[in-house]
C-alpha cells in the first residue's frame, strides 16, 4: 500500500528537510527493514548490529552490550560542557502481522506492532544529521534500548551504569501517537504515561462435591466478590480528575461442572498517573482482597509487583521541548495537556527517575493513515513523519548543546 503525503504535509516535510539533512527514503527503507525483520525483548542482536554498524560509519563512538543489547553512541563536538541523552527503543511484539504490507514481518508471531522500528530509524536519521553538520558544542549520548515492551529494558541499563558510563544533563525520548494528525507534537508537563503494576491474587478455600456445596468453603463466589468490590478503588478512592486503572485480566479455578475448586485466582493490571495515587490503589486492593475473603470464611494472597512508575516530565526540559516543536510546526500544532482516556505505560520512566527530562509524542495520522492503535495486528508506523521525528532531535541538540 502506497500512503500518499496531503499537500500540505508534504510541503511542511519538504521545509523540514534540509534543517535535518535527512534523505528521506534511505531512512524509511532502513525502518522498513527493520520492521521486516522483528525481534524480542533483549534478543534484538540482528536490530542492534545493524544500529551499531551505521553509527561507527557516521564516526560515534559506539558502546554496545548494555544492560544485555543495549547501545550507547556518543559524538563530542567542541569544549562544551553540556550532555544530552536522546533515548529510542529497538524491541517488538509477540504479534501476528496482519497488514498485507511488501515489508510485513517475515517472522511469523513477531511484529513492530508499537513503532518502535520508527523510532529508530528517526534517531539513526537524526544521528547522521548531526554527525554530518557538527554544529552543536557538547556531549550527545544516543541511547538504543531494548525490552521496552516487557518494561525491562531501560532499567537494565541504568543499573549496568548506563548514565555513569555517559553521563547526561537531561534525557529525551519520542512515541508515535496513533489518532494524532501528522505534522502534531503533544509536550505535555508533569505526568503523561501511568504507572504499571500486576497482582496476582489466590483466594484458597476448601474443594468439595459440587452437590455439597456446604460441606466445602468456596472460593468462587469470594473471588466473584472480589472483582466487584475491585471495582470501588477508583470510582470510590481517586480524587475526579486524577487518573487510576484498575483491571482483572483474568480468572483461573476449577476444571469440571460438579467439582467445587480449591482456589481460584485473579490477575490484575494497576495503573496511576501520580506516586501518591498509586500508593493509595494499592493499600486499597489489598484491604478489599483481604477483608472479602475474610468475610467468606477464605484464604487470600497476594502478590504484588510494581513494574514501572509514571513517566513524568520535568518543567524545564518540557518547555525546552516545546520551544524545539513550536519553531518546526508552530504553536498551533503542539498539544500541551494529555489526551482523554490514554492510559500506558513506558519504562523510559526509569530513566526520568534518575534525570530531568522529556517524553514527547509525536502524531502519526488519523483514519486509514495511521489511525490504527499501536499493539494492533493492522498498525504500521507512518513513514510520514520519519523526517518531522529526525528534525525534533536535530534541533533539540542544536539548542540544548552550546557553548
Amino acid at each position: 500500500m502506497i500512503r500518499e503525503l496531503s499537500l500540505q504535509t508534504s510541503r511542511l516535510l519538504s521545509r523540514l528537510l534540509p534543517q535535518a539533512d535527512v534523505d528521506t527514503q534511505a531512512f524509511i527503507d532502513i525502518r522498513r527493514q527493520i520492521h521486516a525483520n522483528p525481534e524480542l525483548g533483549f534478543e534484538v542482536g540482528a536490530t542492534g548490529e545493524l544500529v551499531a554498524n551505521l553509527l561507527r560509519e557516521w564516526g560515534y563512538a559506539v558502546h554496545t552490550g548494555i544492560g544485555k543489547t543495549g547501545i550507547v553512541a556518543q559524538l563530542k563536538v567542541g569544549s562544551g560542557t553540556r550532555r544530552l541523552g536522546i533515548r529510542a527503543d529497538m524491541d517488538a511484539l509477540p504479534i501476528v502481522e496482519a497488514t498485507g504490507l511488501p515489508y510485513a514481518s517475515k517472522t511469523h508471531g513477531r511484529m513492530h506492532a508499537c513503532g518502535h522500528d520508527g523510532h529508530t530509524a528517526i534517531l539513526l536519521a537524526a544521528a547522521k544529521a548531526l554527525a554530518k553538520r557538527r554544529d552543536f558544542d557538547g556531549t550527545l549520548n544516543l541511547i538504543f534500548q531494548p525490552d521496552e515492551e516487557n518494561l525491562c529494558g531501560a532499567r537494565a541499563m541504568i543499573e549496568d551504569g548506563l548514565f555513569e558510563r555517559f553521563p547526561c544533563d537531561a534525557v529525551y525520548a519520542l512515541h508515535n501517537a496513533p489518532g494524532v494528525p501528522v505534522g502534531s507534537f503533544l509536550v505535555i508537563e508533569g505526568p503523561v504515561t501511568l504507572s504499571s503494576d500486576v497482582a496476582d491474587v489466590t483466594i484458597k478455600g476448601v474443594g468439595g462435591h459440587g452437590a455439597m456445596p456446604h460441606l466445602s468453603r468456596d472460593p468462587v463466589p469470594a473471588a466473584a466478590a472480589v472483582v466487584t468490590a475491585l471495582q470501588t478503588v477508583v470510582a470510590r478512592n481517586v480524587t475526579p480528575g486524577d487518573t487510576a486503572v484498575v483491571s482483572v485480566g483474568f480468572i483461573r479455578g476449577g476444571a469440571t461442572h460438579n467439582v467445587i475448586p480449591q482456589s481460584v485466582t485473579l490477575g490484575l493490571n494497576v495503573r496511576a498517573a501520580r506516586p501518591e495515587t498509586r500508593a493509595v490503589v494499592e493499600r486499597r486492593i489489598r484491604e478489599i482482597v483481604s477483608l472479602t475473603a475474610q468475610a467468606h470464611g477464605v484464604e487470600a494472597e497476594i502478590d504484588y509487583r510494581q513494574l514501572v512508575p509514571p513517566v513524568v516530565n520535568t518543567a524545564a526540559e518540557c518547555r525546552l521541548m516545546a520551544q524545539v516543536c513550536c519553531e518546526l510546526v508552530g504553536a498551533e500544532h503542539v498539544v500541551t495537556e494529555a489526551p482523554k482516556g490514554f492510559a500506558g505505560s513506558e519504562d523510559f520512566a526509569w530513566m526520568l527517575a534518575e534525570l530531568p527530562g522529556c517524553y514527547v509524542l509525536l502524531g502519526n495520522g488519523e483514519g486509514e493513515f495511521g489511525g490504527c492503535m499501536v499493539h494492533n495486528p493492522g498498525y504500521d508506523f507512518n513513514d510520514q513523519v520519519l523526517p518531522l521525528g529526525a528534525a525534533c532531535w536535530v534541533r533539540l541538540a542544536q539548542t540544548y548543546l552550546v557553548a
